[in-house]
Parts: structure tokens; C-alpha cells; sequence
């Protein structure tokens, strides 16, 4: 009947109004602590290594700073010995760095943090889209909160007794990716962890030549909408074997994280995400 139509179609508009209002409102910013050990086959035994892994802030006027502090508190609080950031820290401009800066230095103050740069932060892919022409303020934005950014080339630290070679690539999207330079400085040492720090996952297609053990990642926000039956259609890679979560691929492990913000303001079945990953 008529009115069985209108109820039901006014009963659609409310549960579609609410199923919105749930996506841009609270599942953006459910994040979930993710726990993951990776075992890695290296010479001799070492302690754990507690990694703290974050990804794609995405500050903008979707996503403030006060929520990506919620963030750093909860991957803080793990006391982790290493702090590996994957890029897009903006979308596509900053008004004012100095409020960001801050809330990086605090997290740098943890533990040794390094980082490699995202498509949105500044660049070929991301000038003719409203973002910057070039890296130079998010380069300046890290080196002030005193991160260190591995823009194709690598640093070793010691962590635990252990040495760990960190390798920073540059963007994919951006043509800024260059592995043989990344690597040209990393030392033949077996026992030594090899942690590849790059935003999109489908740069290990350029990597197959490269020794190292765990690739981190982010660039997918973990599909971002994650549909049933369906899954990420929209995740802005070619292999969505990669989306999110720890996968194997060539004797090698790759991490890629969901990530903390988002774009548009819009997450579904896919919450943000902080990654404890503990390396054995």
C-alpha cells in the first residue's frame, strides 16, 4: 500500500542518514591499536624490537591535530624502541606549521623517529591537485620537529644491541622512487635488520633487486571503504594483495598500515588504525 511505501522508504532515509552520519562522524575516528610480531630469519638471536609504525595524518580540515595527538598518545604509551612514519602528513596544505611541529617534536621525544614522504606532501602528483609544487615544507616540518626523513637514502642506528638500517624511498606516484640510490650506502652486514620505509606498496615491484626484511607502508588507509563481498575497490594501488595488514611477498615481509586519517572525512568497515609491530 501507500503508506507501507512511505514507511518504508522514510525508514531507508533514516537508516541511510545514520549509516552517514556513522562513517564521516565516528568511524574515522575509531582508531584501533593493531598488535603484530614479525619474525624475521636473521643470524643469531636478538631482543624484540618494539616499531611503532604510523601513517597518513592527513591534516587538513577533516582531520585536526587534536585527533592525530590521540594517536601518537596510544602508540606512545607502548614505549616503543623505533618510530617509522610513511608519509602523507597533509593533504594538501598547512596554514600553520608550527602547532604540527609541536605535536611532532613530542612524539620524536619517544623514541628515534624516521620517516619517507607521501604523494600529498608536496610535488608533481600533488601541485596540479591544490597541494604544494615541492617537498621543501614538509621537509622543513620534520627537520624542525626533529624527525629524520630518508628521502632516497638510508641511515643505521643501533636499537637493542642490535643494528638496524633504515632505507627511505621517494614517492611512487611522484616518479621520486629510486632504489639503487636509496640503497647505494647500506653496509653488507647479514646480521643487520633492513626496514624499507615507502607510502605505497606497489613500489616493492621496484625492490625485487634490493636486499632488505620488512617493507613498511601505508598510501592505502587500508582501502579506505571496505565493502562486502566486494572488498577495496577503491584502494589507490594496482596490487590489492597489499591493501593492509602484514603479507609475505618474495621471502620478504611488507606491513601496510590502515593509517590515522583519511580522505574526505570518510572511512567504512575500516577503521584507522596505530601498528605495534614487535620484530623477532
Amino acid at each position: 500500500t501507500r503508506k507501507n511505501f512511505i514507511t518504508t522508504l522514510l525508514g531507508a532515509g533514516v537508516t541511510g542518514l545514520a549509516g552517514l552520519t556513522y562513517f564521516r562522524k565516528i568511524e574515522p575516528f575509531r582508531l584501533k591499536e593493531v598488535q603484530t610480531t614479525i619474525k624475521l630469519s636473521k643470524d643469531g638471536s636478538f631482543a624484540p624490537l618494539t616499531l611503532l609504525h604510523l601513517s597518513d595524518f592527513h591534516v587538513s580540515k577533516s582531520i585536526p591535530l587534536s585527533f592525530i595527538e590521540e594517536a601518537f598518545s596510544l602508540g606512545s604509551a607502548h614505549r616503543p624502541d623505533l618510530i617509522c612514519l610513511t608519509g602523507d602528513f597533509i593533504t594538501h596544505r598547512v596554514a600553520d606549521p608550527g602547532p604540527y611541529v609541536a605535536l611532532l617534536e613530542r612524539l620524536a621525544a619517544c623514541a628515534p623517529t624516521f620517516a619517507c614522504i607521501g604523494n600529498h606532501d608536496g610535488g608533481r602528483w600533488v601541485h596540479p591537485h591544490g597541494g604544494y609544487k615541492d617537498l621543501s615544507v614538509v621537509f622543513q616540518l620534520l627537520e624542525d620537529s626533529g624527525i629524520r626523513c630518508l628521502f632516497n637514502r638510508s641511515e643505521s642506528i643501533t636499537v637493542r644491541d642490535r643494528l638496524v638500517t633504515l632505507v627511505g624511498l621517494g614517492d611512487l606516484w611522484a616518479g621520486d622512487a629510486h632504489p639503487d640510490k636509496a640503497f647505494e650506502a647500506v653496509a653488507p652486514d647479514p646480521a643487520a635488520i633492513r626496514i624499507v620505509l615507502s607510502h605505497n606498496p606497489d613500489s616493492k615491484n621496484l625492490l625485487q633487486r634490493q636486499t632488505w626484511d620488512l617493507m613498511l607502508c601505508g598510501h592505502t588507509h587500508g582501502g579506505q571503504m571496505v565493502l562486502p563481498f566486494i572488498g577495496t575497490p577503491l584502494a589507490p594501488v594496482a596490487d590489492h594483495r597489499y591493501v593492509a595488514g602484514l603479507n609475505a611477498w618474495s621471502n620478504r615481509w611488507i606491513y601496510t598500515t590502515r593509517g590515522v586519517g583519511c580522505l574526505h572525512g570518510i572511512r567504512i568497515n575500516c577503521p584507522p588504525e596505530v601498528s605495534i609491530l614487535t620484530i623477532t
